[in-house]
């Protein structure tokens, strides 16, 4: 079928919809909602056959929907309705959850239903569970709706109740340090942990939390900040303590949204003396606290987890993932599997904390050169095998680093982006060094000025990835676990990493990796030390969330089906998955 796809932004579900859409072979494309913008006409010119919403927060015109089939992707079960299901549930404490596609109608999550897939809700964030649980369920969801309007007889199920709830507003999310628990302070960080933040009071100035997770030591006075650790703040509840890793300070009338920032970097100046809590060392007795970088042994394998928010792999950050990656090659193991988490592996450089630079183009040589010597680490490990475990999405320089591993093993909900046109860049961490050895040098060009999202079977049938793992976004580690037990003990193991060492010694005799590296950052640095280039506006644009004015047209385009032969790549970081950015600190946030 023809499907033509309406949505606020081209978040990750929406991006993972038109991926398995294409996989499943229709043909494809997507128009955004956009103020201004008229999806009527833009209905005219697709004459699609279907058109689904996957994350859309206006009305679909009356035009559209009486004389189209138009179907809403909507995150909660049956006969729920508002604009922050998720959230109300997942502060809530909601153990199940689903989603349910029904079809667009005069009043908004009110239509009939097509379809409805079950899901638990773990209890994590609301962008995590969103890209996990919930994106899972949406496809299931989805597939199944697309497959009953195909069939032509299919009759959907008018809703008999239901419950509708208003927009999560800031006086829901409000915490009471002196009084509330860890467990609720949690719950209400986590609900609004990507977008919109919870609204608080700190060191004199109005700021947005973004993000939460439990300290099982660490205790004070209620709303006392006591530590910190790799950017983040320990603050005390009424019972125990929580970790807040993101803030982002509220928006003055006239001014640009700010930027969210690792929580020290944000306050500056005003955070007071505090000691740094180290993470917990390997080895030691399992603890219910948060550390960015973890590392473990099982059967032989070592594991490197690191899991940093929004993907975004700042300087600091890089330095100290460098630290850890060489420090696990010191152990005595023949398996070393980076990643392995359930959310995002990495979208590259810290967009954020290099708009919020005094010299954004010094942060952002700063932020490239130690994605470089990371990346340069992994490339260079010839002594085991290295295997990079991609249970969530990564995006331009992150799914680079991927590319480095001697394999890549996606979870099957992932979605992969490696490419960096998007920003206006042409991108560095040696890719122009493994993107081709795996795909070929035609293909990576396609990979590389393309714009379109790729799934990971897709990946796997192009070459880009080695393994596809199906399971729940909560299996993967323990899969992951289990199979690189089985390579580690695999009989086969001594002899590929014998294979590796005498393939990267030949690769340096016929092309040094520093050439590789030189040329890629000669033309990085001259974009980034370039005012007029139009990476600067990008950059801008995308991390303070500036309206766009029209549609890409690489979005436009109607994609032909057929992927998994002819599989098409990807786009760039995603937009933020769920509300949009604060107003004014007098408006909700």
């Amino acid at each position: 079928m023809r499907i033509l796809l309406v949505a606020s932004a081209f978040n990750s579900l929406t991006q993972r919809v038109h991926a398995e859409l294409r996989d499943h072979g229709h043909r494809v494309a997507v128009e955004l909602a956009l103020p201004g913008g008229s999806l009527t006409d833009a209905t005219r010119r697709h004459r699609p056959d279907l058109i689904i919403a996957p994350m859309l927060k206006t009305a679909v015109p009356r035009e559209v929907w009486s004389t189209h089939t138009c179907l809403i992707v909507h995150p909660g079960p049956v006969g729920d309705r508002g604009p922050s299901s998720l959230d109300r549930a997942v502060q809530e404490g909601a153990t199940h959850w689903g989603v349910t596609v029904l079809q667009a109608d005069a009043e908004m999550d009110a239509g009939d239903v097509w379809a409805f897939a079950e899901c638990p809700l773990p209890e994590l964030a609301k962008s995590d569970v969103y890209r996990g649980e919930i994106a899972d369920a949406a496809l299931r969801a989805v597939l199944l709706a697309v497959e009953r309007v195909a069939s032509g007889t299919y009759v959907p199920t008018p809703q008999t109740t239901h419950r509708t709830r208003p927009y999560m507003r800031q006086d829901e999310r409000r915490i009471d340090w002196a009084a509330d628990s860890t467990d609720r302070v949690l719950r209400v960080l986590r609900a609004a942990d990507s977008q919109p933040g919870v609204r608080d009071e700190l060191l004199g100035g109005v700021w947005f939390l973004h993000g939460g997770h439990p300290e099982d030591r660490l205790r004070g006075r209620p709303g006392e900040l006591l530590a910190t650790r790799a950017g983040a703040l320990c603050r005390a509840t009424a019972d125990g303590a929580v970790w807040i890793p993101e803030l982002r300070a509220c928006r003055a009338p006239g001014e640009p949204v700010p930027v969210k920032l690792p929580a020290t970097l944000a306050l500056g100046d005003r955070l007071p003396p505090l000691p740094e809590d180290p993470a917990p060392p390997y080895g030691g007795p399992p603890r219910r606290t948060w550390s960015d970088i973890t590392y473990r042994e099982e059967a032989g394998a070592g594991f490197l987890s690191f899991s940093f928010p929004g993907g975004a792999m700042s300087t600091d950050r890089c330095r100290r993932l460098l630290d850890a990656y060489r420090a696990a090659c010191e152990r005595p193991t023949s398996v070393l599997v980076l990643g392995g988490g359930r959310d995002f592996f990495s979208n590259g450089i810290h967009l954020g904390v290099i708009e919020a630079a005094a010299d954004p183009a010094a942060e952002s040589w700063a932020n490239i050169t130690a994605m470089d010597d990371l990346v340069e680490a992994v490339l260079t490990t010839t002594d085991r095998l290295v295997v990079a475990a991609l249970g969530g999405n990564a995006a331009a320089g992150g799914a680079m680093l991927a590319l480095a591993a001697d394999e890549v093993w996606c979870r099957s909900g992932v979605v992969l982006n490696p490419h960096y046109r998007l920003m206006g860049l042409y991108g560095s961490e040696y890719w122009t060094y493994t993107l081709p050895r795996r795909v070929g040098a035609a293909v990576a060009e396609r990979l590389t000025t393309d714009a379109l999202p790729l799934s990971a079977a897709a990946a796997a049938a192009l070459g880009l990835v080695d393994r596809t793992v199906p399971c729940a976004p909560g299996e993967f580690a323990g899969e992951t676990a289990r199979l690189a037990g089985l390579l580690a003990a695999s009989p086969t193991a001594p002899s590929r990493i014998a294979a590796k060492k005498a393939r990267r010694e030949q690769d340096e005799a016929d092309t040094p990796l520093a050439a590789y590296r030189e040329a890629e950052l000669t033309r990085m640095r001259a974009t980034f030390f370039d005012p007029r280039a139009p990476y600067h506006a990008l950059r801008r644009a995308f991390v303070r969330k500036e309206p766009v004015a029209a549609t890409p047209p690489h979005l436009v385009r109607t994609v032909p089906a057929g992927h998994r032969r002819t599989p098409h790549p990807v786009t760039a970081l995603a937009v933020q998955d769920s509300a949009p950015a604060a107003g004014p600190c007098y408006e909700e946030g």
